[in-house]
C-alpha cells in the first residue's frame, strides 16, 4: 500500500476551551445514554473494509460489526460545510443558509456566510436536555465564538488527527466517573488530506505505474453522455494533474485514498478503545459518518465536484445503540436515509426538543420498534465550488436516481441494471415517462420545503462569470 507522512497541524485560529466534566452534576438518573459522533472527512460508502477488501479498517469494521450498518445513508449536498450544517441542524442547506463551503463566492458574487449566529444545533438542544457537552476538531461552519457556547469543551476548527483523538480520550477520562451525560462530537480531517496526492505523484515519478489497487469498472467512462461541467472539473479544474496520466497514476491515487482511510480508522479506535476501558461502552450511542464522499477515481473523476455519483453523495453510517436504550440486533438497514437524520435522532434519543428539522429520527430503525416513516426517496443539493457556480438537485429512489442541472443536460440512472451509473437515459423516449415523474417529485418536493434557491440562481464559468443561459 502507498504511504506518505501526512501532515499534522494546530489551526492557529482554532478557539479552545476546556472545562472539566465532573464539576456539573447528575449522569443516569434514568436519562438518555451517553453520546459519541465520530465524523471523517471525504470518506464515501464503500471506503470500509467490511464492504471493500481494499480498504484496511479494523476498528471501523468491529463497529460496523456491532451496529446497524446504514448501506444507503446520503449527504445533503456534497460539500464539507453545508454538510455539516446540515448534520449538526437537520435541516437542508437552502435553510441553514450554508448552501456552499465557507470562502467560496455565490452566484452573484458574494461571499457564502458561515452558519448564522442565533441557530439551534444539537449540541445546544442537548445541552438544554442535561447534556455536557464537547467538539473537537473541523468545524467549517464559522462564527466559533458564538458556537462554542454550545459546548461546555471545545476546540473548533482544530487540526491534526492524532491532536484531536488526545482531547477526546481526555474528555472521555474526565467524564468517565461523572454523573451527568455527555455528548461528544469528534471531527477528523482525513481522509480529506487525499488533496495531497498530487505531491505524491510528482514524488513517485517513474513510479507511478507500479501496480495498486485495481481500477473501478466506471473508470472508462469518457464523460461523453454526461453534463458538460464534469469533464470541465478534469481538464481544466482540480483534475487537470491527473486527467492525461494513465492507469498507475490513477491506481497510485486509490492507493493513498485508502492510507488516508486507514489513519482515520487508527484515530476512530484510540477513540473506541478508550470508550470500552473506561466503561462507558453500553452506556454510549456511538456514531461514525461522513460529511460526503470521494469520487476515489470512478468516471474517471477524482475528490469532489459538480457531480452526484454515488461514490459523492453516499457515505458511512453506523449507530451503535446499546441494548439498554432499546438497541435491536446488529445488522444492515436499506432505507434511504440522510445526514439531516442525525439530530432529530439524537434529540429523541436524549428526550431533546428536536425543533423545526427536514431529518427524521432513524429510533425505530435503530430498535425495532415504534412507526418507521418509510421514505420513497431522498434529495441531495449542489451549489458551487469557490467561484464555480453549478446548481444541481438530485432525487434518488431505490431504483432510479435522477439528476437535474440549472443550465445543462440532466442526468438519469436506472441504479438496479446500471449501479455504476454508465448509461445516461436522460433524453431517451423510452425512459421520458420516467424522468418526468422524477422531475415532478422533485419538484413537488422543492416546492414543499421552500427550496427556491435553485432557480434564483444561475451558472457561472470558473472564474465567477454569469454564463449565457439563452
Amino acid at each position: 500500500m502507498f504511504k506518505l507522512n501526512r501532515r499534522s497541524f494546530l489551526a492557529s485560529s482554532a478557539t479552545v476551551t476546556l472545562a472539566a466534566c465532573q464539576t456539573v452534576p447528575g449522569k443516569g438518573g434514568g436519562k438518555g445514554p451517553n453520546i459519541l459522533v465520530i465524523c471523517s472527512d471525504q470518506q464515501h460508502w464503500r471506503a470500509l473494509g467490511c464492504l471493500d477488501d481494499f480498504f484496511h479498517t479494523p476498528n471501523l469494521d468491529a463497529l460496523a460489526a456491532e451496529s446497524t450498518l446504514f448501506t444507503h445513508a446520503h449527504c445533503t449536498t456534497p460539500q464539507c460545510s453545508p454538510s455539516r450544517a446540515s448534520i449538526y441542524t437537520g435541516r437542508y442547506p437552502h435553510r441553514t443558509g450554508v448552501i456552499g463551503n465557507l470562502g467560496s463566492i455565490d452566484h452573484q458574487g458574494v461571499p457564502i456566510p458561515g452558519l448564522p449566529v442565533g441557530t439551534e444545533t444539537v449540541a445546544s438542544r442537548l445541552r438544554s436536555a442535561g447534556y455536557h457537552t464537547a467538539y473537537f476538531g473541523k468545524w467549517h461552519l464559522g462564527n466559533r465564538a458564538y458556537f462554542a457556547t454550545h459546548f461546555d469543551e471545545s476546540a473548533l476548527d482544530f487540526h491534526g488527527d492524532g491532536a484531536i483523538s488526545e482531547l477526546a480520550l481526555g474528555y472521555l477520562e474526565r467524564c468517565a466517573a461523572a454523573d451527568k451525560p455527555f455528548a461528544l462530537f469528534v471531527n477528523y480531517v482525513n481522509p480529506h488530506d487525499i488533496y495531497d496526492v498530487n505531491g505524491a505523484l510528482k514524488a513517485a515519478g517513474d513510479h507511478a505505474d507500479m501496480p495498486g489497487v485495481p481500477l473501478p469498472a466506471s473508470w472508462a467512462d469518457d464523460l461523453s453522455s454526461k453534463p458538460a461541467p464534469q469533464a470541465q472539473f478534469m481538464k481544466e479544474d482540480q483534475g487537470a494533474f491527473i486527467v492525461d496520466k494513465g492507469p498507475g497514476a490513477w491506481r497510485l491515487y486509490r492507493d493513498f485514498y485508502r492510507e488516508k482511510c486507514r489513519l482515520v480508522d487508527i484515530e476512530a479506535g484510540r477513540v473506541l478503545d478508550r470508550l470500552a476501558a473506561l466503561g462507558l461502552k453500553e452506556s454510549t450511542v456511538v456514531v461514525y459518518t461522513a460529511d460526503h464522499g470521494d469520487m476515489d477515481t470512478n468516471h474517471r473523476l477524482v475528490f469532489k465536484g459538480p457531480f452526484m455519483y454515488e461514490h459523492l453523495v453516499r457515505v458511512p453510517l453506523l449507530v451503535r445503540l446499546p441494548r439498554a436504550f432499546g438497541g435491536r440486533a446488529p445488522g444492515k438497514a436499506d432505507a434511504l436515509v440522510t445526514l439531516a437524520d442525525l439530530a432529530p435522532t439524537l434529540c429523541e434519543l436524549a428526550s431533546a426538543p428536536v425543533g423545526k428539522v427536514d431529518g427524521t429520527s432513524l429510533l425505530p430503525l435503530l430498535t425495532g420498534q415504534g412507526d418507521v416513516v418509510a421514505r420513497d426517496f431522498v434529495v441531495s443539493q449542489y451549489y458551487n465550488k469557490q467561484r464555480w457556480v453549478n446548481p444541481i438537485r438530485m432525487i434518488r429512489t431505490a431504483a432510479f436516481k435522477y439528476n437535474r442541472y440549472l443550465d445543462f443536460d440532466d442526468e438519469l440512472y436506472d441504479l438496479r441494471r446500471d449501479p455504476d451509473e454508465m448509461n445516461n437515459l436522460a433524453g431517451h423516449a423510452e425512459t421520458a415517462a420516467r424522468q418526468r415523474a422524477l422531475g415532478e417529485r422533485l419538484a413537488e418536493w422543492m416546492a414543499r420545503h421552500g427550496d427556491t434557491a435553485f432557480h434564483a440562481a444561475w451558472s457561472t464559468g470558473r472564474d465567477g462569470t454569469r454564463l449565457d443561459a439563452g
